[in-house]
């Protein structure tokens, strides 16, 4: 049986290695559903802020942004709320 590991966005090394001791969230629908971003480096406020998110697998196509924000009363997911362009 294989492990079921999730694909950690932005990374530059093993995209499914999770670092002991960083902080994650769940991305949640639109096109980087079901990828880890790591918060570690995210002050609190930071993080209330969420995030706009390079992807080429948006509506606007390669150098697009899907705008994730944290999901209320839930510190572990971030839901789409949408797209803009670069």
């Amino acid at each position: 049986m294989t492990e079921n590991r999730r694909w950690i966005y932005g990374t530059d090394h093993d995209p499914y290695a999770l670092d002991p001791g960083s902080t994650y969230i769940e991305l949640v629908g639109g096109p980087l559903d079901g990828q880890l971003l790591d918060v570690t480096a995210l002050t609190a406020d930071e993080r209330a802020d969420g995030a706009l998110l390079m992807t080429d697998h948006g509506a606007y196509g390669p150098g697009g942004r899907a705008d994730y924000e944290p999901r209320p009363g839930c510190a572990t997911r971030w839901d789409w709320s949408g797209e803009v362009p670069w």
